[in-house]
């Protein structure tokens, strides 16, 4: 990767056109051809940018440029479309370049898959003598994360979110209305349960007499604390 700190134009023109004043910003080049201009704002999200196939061909400016100072232009250009960067630098303040090599990816903590995992194995969370029929219940309409049985035996139907909002409480309803048609398994009580639930999400379950449950993520990994285990 290329980073260049400097002062700095830019004019995009192709399917939209834009321009960004002058001023002082980091330049990125990534080894797959990408371009990026950033602020020291706007958290990650870069000003402009062109993304690959394309090639960057840098250049001397012309007379015009150069009496207003710019020291070279680079020129982005999209390999299959007339989308075109076009950047004029003044002052460059740094410019590096690093090999990061191969990056494995993020590896995402506490997401929907390892929730289900979790509360299948607790199943309790849920309340005391509540068991597990299986997790990925099938439907027509696609799986329920976890189908149980409380203490009494009867369908308990669990969707399970990260956050949870007004579309997964409509989603457990799609389910609900569907599994409760089905003679062996009437009736099914749902259960929305999630690291944290909106107070909208929250009133349209209540009201569908669905039940929330709060997962705590953190409480769950601790829970099988080898330490504590006599086996």
């Amino acid at each position: 990767m290329r980073v260049v700190i400097a002062q700095c134009a830019a004019r995009y023109t192709g399917r939209l056109n834009a321009s960004l004043p002058l001023a002082t910003r980091a330049i990125m080049v990534k080894a797959d051809g990408s371009v990026l201009l950033h602020s020291d704002g706007g958290s990650y999200k870069p000003l402009n940018w062109m993304s690959p196939p394309c090639t960057l061909r840098s250049a001397l400016p012309d007379a015009e440029a150069s009496s207003r100072g710019v020291t070279a232009v680079w020129v982005v250009q999209h390999d299959k479309t007339d989308d075109r960067l076009e950047i004029e630098l003044y002052e460059v303040f740094s410019d590096s370049e690093h090999a990061l090599g191969v990056d494995p990816g993020l590896i995402k903590d506490g997401v929907e898959a390892h929730l289900q995992v979790l509360l299948a194995e607790q199943i309790t969370l849920l309340g005391a003598g509540h068991t597990l029929v299986r997790r990925e219940f099938p439907t027509a309409i696609g799986p329920v994360d976890i189908m149980a049985r409380d203490s009494g035996g009867a369908s308990v139907a669990v969707e399970i979110k990260r956050r949870g909002d007004i579309d997964g409480v409509e989603q457990l309803t799609r389910y609900l209305e569907l599994l409760n048609r089905d003679p062996l398994l009437a009736p099914v009580a749902g259960v929305f349960a999630a690291q944290e639930i909106k107070p909208q999400a929250r009133v349209l379950a209540e009201d569908r007499g669905i039940r929330c449950v709060i997962l705590n993520y953190e409480e769950m990994k601790g829970e099988d604390d080898a330490e504590k285990r006599l086996f």
